[in-house]
This record gives structure tokens, sequence and C-alpha cells, in this order.
């Protein structure tokens, strides 16, 4: 306890001094990181808080966490009512970000790979206690416990009993290529599921926990959704959230496949470490051999981080799910599903729903959606029902390799709440029990694990 409280008072005091530097910030330091506001959004400012001392505290944020960009925006209801873009998503070509660079997702793909199954299970193909295996062309069962069936339920809410994938054999580092892949999802799942599989590893499964016991963050298990998905379909994963996802979304600049992407307009990742900013491709020090080839991430492991997308067209996805199911007129889930989906599952330890993660940011102020989190690459996309507020944001870099303090746990969860802040002050919808107040809270760690795309 002692521990702890130390812990929140020296987070206290730190925010205590972000709040005085930023004060007495000049103009200088925003002038130092380029701003875009995109002309054709309505913007949404109060006269209480000033522009240049907003965008002050966010250049700030960023510096912290060792973001070359930042793209963001508000959502109220149906619409944008704020964006900017931040920063540089190409330091050597000095290209200022805006709401349609792209960035790589990271675990935020794992709600389109939720939404894409959860779409089947509207049309009748399963239900969510079904066993897996009576879709499956192999036998996926916890060798640590052969009886115990594993159900699309716990796949979405990671309770199958699947351990945390801290393992090498999954991540494939060193793996570069657009899919579709030849080798997956088969004989990939089968090789690195199976105990007799080329890829097999004994941490794959968890020895002291059965099925529906337990919530482990395991991202092969929407690997295996992703599979699912297109036995049901009868359709490529990448062909259904094509015609039933993206197009109907109108969400022309997101795709698994970078190289139909334009690449001039694709952030480059940078890790800060020890003080300088990497190229992903130039950290051997950290991967060794398994170090990417290429300064994009390319990933074998697509359907549980690979998507590439636009604060834009990931907007129009996120008022989707906050309208119950409908963009624009076009119904993408049923409004009973989407409540399903964003219900936190009965006992699960990490705060999960049905591919979808709640979040305390403070003791007034719950969030749900998700995050993302890999190598340069941090991402959220996060709203509030009550009053039914979304924020956005995608970055390049990510505090939680940098050695920073607390895992860099601190920083994104400041410029999350400056957002939600920003949008409490400038709305006079918002009730004040929504104003984010108590900084301790800001600690709160959820689901963040090694190695891991969040």
């Amino acid at each position: 306890m002692q521990r702890h409280g130390h812990r929140a008072k020296t987070i206290a005091l730190f925010l205590i001094i972000i709040c005085i530097q930023t004060s007495m910030l000049s103009s200088s330091l925003t002038s130092s990181v380029p701003i875009q506001i995109s002309t054709d959004i309505k913007e949404v400012v109060n006269n209480r808080e000033d522009i240049a001392f907003f965008d002050a505290k966010m250049a700030l944020a960023m510096r912290i966490a060792g973001f070359p960009a930042l793209s963001t925006c508000i959502i109220k209801d149906d619409e944008i009512i704020w964006s900017k873009g931040y920063g540089y998503y190409d330091i050597l070509e000095r290209k200022p970000a805006t709401i349609d660079t792209i960035y790589v997702l990271a675990s935020i793909t794992k709600t389109i790979v939720g939404t894409a199954i959860m779409q089947l299970y509207d049309q009748g193909f399963f239900d969510l206690e079904d066993d897996i295996n009576m879709y499956l062309p192999f036998n996926v069962r916890n060798p640590h416990f052969p009886d115990d069936s594993i159900t699309f339920r716990m796949l979405l809410s990671h309770t199958s009993s699947l351990n945390v994938n801290t393992q090498l054999e999954y991540y494939w580092m060193n793996f570069s290529g657009d899919p579709p892949f030849d080798f997956f999802p088969e004989p990939y799942l089968r090789e690195f599921l199976l105990p007799d599989g080329k890829y097999y590893n004994q941490s794959i499964w968890s020895k002291n926990f059965r099925p529906g016991e337990h919530a482990m963050y395991a991202n092969v298990g929407f690997d295996l959704l992703s599979y699912l998905v297109e036995i049901l379909s009868n359709e490529s994963f990448l062909i259904y959230c094509d015609n039933h996802i993206f197009i109907p979304l109108q969400m022309y600049n997101t795709s698994f496949n970078l190289s139909i992407l334009d690449i001039q307009q694709v952030a480059v990742p940078y890790q800060r470490f020890a003080g300088r900013y990497y190229q992903i491709n130039e950290m051997d020090f950290l991967f060794g051999e398994y170090t990417p080839p290429d300064n994009y991430w390319r990933m074998r492991f697509y359907p549980a981080g690979g998507l590439y997308s636009t604060v834009s067209d990931l907007a129009r996805f996120l008022i989707m799910h906050m309208n119950k199911g409908v963009y624009d007129g076009v119904r993408i889930l049923e409004e009973e599903t989407v409540s399903l989906m964003h219900t936190m599952q009965e006992d699960n330890n990490i705060g999960y729903g049905l591919a979808w993660m709640h979040i305390d940011l403070t003791p007034s102020l719950q969030v749900s959606g998700h995050g993302g989190d890999i190598h340069g690459v941090d991402t959220w996309m996060l709203y509030e029902p009550t009053e039914n507020i979304g924020v956005i944001y995608l970055a390049n870099g990510n505090p939680g390799y940098s050695l920073l303090p607390l895992r860099g746990l601190l920083p994104f969860r400041w410029i999350l709440y400056t957002l939600f802040t920003k949008q409490a002050d400038s709305s006079r919808d918002i009730q004040p029990g929504l104003l984010l107040t108590d900084h301790s809270y800001l600690l709160k760690q959820q689901c963040m694990v090694p190695i891991d795309i969040l």
C-alpha cells in the first residue's frame, strides 16, 4: 500500500510540474510542431480554451511520449466536431500529419475482426456458445484440459485459455509481406496451436486456467476468428472485410494490404529508445535476427494488428458502433449485437467485452473501444456512451518501449485526458462529473503485455 501511495504522489507531482511547464510555454513551442486543421470539418472551440495553450499541451505530451506525429479527432453522436494533425509522419521528408495520414492500427484491428464475426452471428451462422471445433478443419483444444470446449465467446473475450503471446514463433518480426499468404491461416495456425506442430511452443496454452476461467490477452485467438470468418462466409477474410465493412462505411483508405495504399501518405513508425529515434528496421540491437527488413510493419499476424487506416476512415467505424450499428443510414450490425459486444463479460479480469475493451480513465469517466500497441505505433479509439462522445488518436511512436518510467503508461493517458477534457470544456451538454480531476487514476493499467500489439 505504501508503494502505491508513493507512486500516486509521484505522478500527481509530475502532472503538476507538467501543468506549470505548459502554462509557461511560448508560441515557439507550438510553432515547432506543424499543425493541420481539416477545413471541411466543423471545429468546436470554446472561448475559455485558448487554442495555442491546447496545442502547446499536445506538443509537450507528444515530446514526452516520443510521438513524431499524432492525428486525432473528437466525435459527438454521428459527426466529427474537432480534428487536427500534429508533427511529421515522415521525419526525413518533413511531411506534416493530417487526419488522412495512414497509420497501422495495431490491435484496434481486433474490433474489425470482432465486427466481421458478429455480422455472421447476426445472420445465424453460429451461436456464441458453440464449440469452434464444429467449424474448423482441425481440433483446437488446450492439451492440459482436452475435454473442455473452446467457444466463440471465449475467443472474443480472451478467455479461451490461450496464453498471452510472447513467442517469437508467433510474432515473426523479421517477416514482411502483404496478405493474402499461401501459408496463413492454414497450415500456420494448425502448426502453431497443435502440440505436434512445427511452430508449437508449450507456453501457448495455460496450464493453470481452464477455458472460460480467466482472461489472458492472446493475439492468436483473433487469427482463429479471422479464419472462422472465412469458413463461415466462404470468402477470404480480406475480401469479406472490404465487401461488408470498409466499402459500406466508405473507408477507402483502409486495408490490410499496404501495397494498394498510397505509400506517400503512410506514417513511418519511429521508436524512441535511449533518447534517439529509430525506424523499426534499424532496431537490430533489440530484435536481433528478428529485425523487420522494412521500415513499415507488414505483419504475418495481420488479423490481430495489421490493418492500415486513417483517423477520418476509422471515425466512420467508431460512429457506427456509437450509433448502435448504423452509419449514414447503412446498418452494419444489429443494435442488440452492438450492445452485446460493448458489454463487459462477467468476471473478465482485463475488462473485455467481445472484441471491445473497457478502461476507467477516472472514477467519473469510463470509456470503451480499443487500443493498439507495438514498437513505433500507439493508437486509441474510445467513446463514452452516456454523452456519446468518441476520441481517436493515431501516433507513429510508442512510449511503452522507450525506457520511460511505468512503461510509458502516463503519456498516452494524459493525451486521452486532454482530448476528453477538451470536449468536456467545449460542450454545454457535458456534465461536470465527467471532467478528469483525479490524476492518480491515470496510472491504472489494463491489458499491457510484453511484446504485444495491445
